[in-house]
């Protein structure tokens, strides 16, 4: 399928030729022959295209010197296949200027020493390039219908590929801007795969309209890349290549190419679509779970492509994950602030894929509903296993990513339930750890809401008791320090945490001892002598667990 081209050497081989000689030009027998004329006006320039391939009988050879050579100029500038003349019609013989002017350009000149009809050499080759079109067009039709079939049957961009790498037998080139470039065969050199990366970043990424346009690139070892576009509703998605040999023809491998792009295109515009509707699919499911929507569990595993509840259990954790920029949302390019999302969508399903955790996502401005589920496939399968994976996967998304802004990410996750019908109370319990990772930062191990201990209890207080409580128990001393700026809260928060140690309390402030003795003091003025009693410390502890909750 490289495609047929006729050259002037195989032009000597035809029958037609037989009685012909090759009299100058013989370093250009590699030209190539698109088609015949018969032309005998001096001014040939404007009824000649490239790859001609003239016929005469010569009469122009009867003109001055000055008039013969520029005949000859036109053609070789009109860069035409050669020149065939008839002797003995006309003219009787070449003059040797002509000779000279041919062997100087390589340019084939051929003399056919006996009168010969024009027509049985125009019917000769004009049918054989005719055919060898018919031919080359059957073929490619050929080709189009096994990539239609392709297309249809499948999303395998390998097996589009594949195809045009059977069909050419050259090193096959795709390079993606939504997806991993991809190499057939797939055995290639890395520094080959590494050389036409960057000839594709450096050449066509860089350019806009290179982007939209087929390209030729020359490569070392007398090579060249010809490149296609994939367009997909006028988004360059990825690039097909060719890697050929410099001088193999280009023609028939170029309009494979394009054939190629096309379904390409088509292949990825139908994966754009499916993958938009599972998106949608996820978000809506997501959604009905949050407005209990959903009570048949069979049905809901099924949307999210799990097996039946009776072929085998499951545990399902649903959590949030939320994005906050270390520096203000407004400073921040409106792109740049998308891009850091899709990155940060992009890694999370890599990792719940990595992680063997099916899973569905929903974005919604910077926050990430998550559902993830894990069958049981054995006994030591146990919801504290999926807590510790999901812990891993959140861990590892807070690594910070070179030449993002900072971004901090809170997070959490309810209940570990059986029942995916019942996830709209884990997602109800993920808000509150959301809320309480968020307000109380010293929590070690506040990613669940089974580990956030007595906040369950103070997140289920209605916010206007809670205030009420908080208001009774500490509105004096908050009083005080809002006129008088001693820091006694803080002060008291430590205290009671350091389990009444006069002398880690000033060590963990970092003040002196007699300041410490100086705030007690006045903490003991203000909440009065029995502050230290059970029953009223523990209600300060829980009104400094409260707080932050309000703040």
């Amino acid at each position: 399928m490289g495609g047929f081209t006729l050259y002037i050497r195989d032009v000597l081989e035809r029958p037609v030729f037989q009685r012909a000689r090759l009299i100058a030009g013989a370093g250009g027998t590699g030209r190539k022959v698109g088609w015949v004329h018969i032309l005998e006006i001096a001014n040939v320039a404007p009824f000649v295209t490239k790859n001609d391939l003239i016929l005469t009988t010569g009469l122009w050879l009867r003109h001055y010197e000055q008039e013969r050579l520029s005949y000859m100029q036109q053609l070789i500038r009109q860069e035409a296949a050669g020149l065939c003349v008839e002797l003995g019609t006309s003219i009787e013989n070449i003059p040797s200027e002509i000779i000279e002017l041919a062997d100087a350009s390589d340019f084939p000149l051929i003399v056919f020493e006996q009168p010969v009809r024009f027509v049985e050499i125009t019917q000769d080759i004009h049918g054989l390039l005719i055919n060898q079109q018919h031919q080359m067009l059957k073929d490619l039709e050929a080709y189009s219908r096994r990539l239609q079939q392709i297309t249809l049957q499948s999303t395998d961009v390998y097996a589009i590929l594949h195809v045009l790498y059977e069909y050419t037998g050259q090193q096959v080139v795709y390079h993606s801007t939504v997806d991993t470039n991809k190499f057939i065969p797939r055995g290639i050199s890395p520094a080959l795969a590494e050389e036409l990366t960057a000839l594709y970043r450096q050449q066509v990424e860089a350019s806009e309209a290179a982007q939209q346009e087929a390209g030729i690139f020359a490569l070392p070892q007398d090579r060249l890349l010809l490149t296609q576009p994939v367009i997909c509703l006028g988004q360059t998605l990825a690039h097909v290549g060719l890697v050929i040999p410099s001088q193999q023809a280009q023609d028939r491998i170029t309009l494979l190419l394009d054939y190629t792009a096309k379904s390409l295109a088509s292949l990825l515009l139908r994966m754009l679509f499916l993958e938009e509707k599972m998106l949608r699919d996820q978000n809506q499911l997501i959604q009905d779970i949050l407005n209990h929507q959903i009570e048949d569990e069979e049905e809901a595993r099924v949307r999210m492509g799990l097996r039946p509840p009776k072929q085998g259990e499951a545990c399902f954790a649903a959590g949030m994950i939320e994005m906050e920029y270390g520096t203000e949302e407004g400073e921040l390019d409106r792109d740049k602030v998308e891009s850091v999302q899709q990155d940060l969508l992009v890694r999370l399903r890599a990792l719940l894929k990595k992680h063997a955790l099916h899973n569905l996502l929903m974005q919604k401005g910077r926050r990430i509903y998550i559902l993830c589920a894990r069958d049981k496939a054995a006994r030591d399968d146990t919801p504290a296993l999926l807590q510790q994976t999901i812990r891993k996967i959140v861990e590892r998304l807070q690594l910070p990513t070179p030449g993002s802004p900072v971004l901090r990410l809170h997070a959490g996750f309810g209940l570990i339930r059986n029942r995916m019908t019942d996830m709209h109370k884990s997602f109800k319990e993920a808000e509150q750890v959301l809320e309480v990772s968020r307000s109380a930062a010293a929590l070690l191990d506040g990613l669940f809401y089974d580990r956030i201990g007595v906040y369950r209890l103070l997140k289920a207080i209605p916010e206007e008791a809670l205030e009420s409580f908080i208001q009774d128990q500490l509105g004096p001393l908050m009083s005080y320090d809002r006129e008088h700026h001693l820091h006694l809260l803080q002060t008291l928060n430590m205290y009671l945490k350091c389990m009444g140690s006069k002398n880690d309390t000033a060590k963990a402030l970092f003040i002196h001892r007699q300041t410490l003795y100086n705030r007690l003091d006045k903490i003991t003025e203000i909440l009065g002598e029995d502050y230290l009693e059970p029953d009223r410390r523990v209600c300060l502890e829980m009104a400094l667990l409260a707080l932050p909750l309000l703040s």
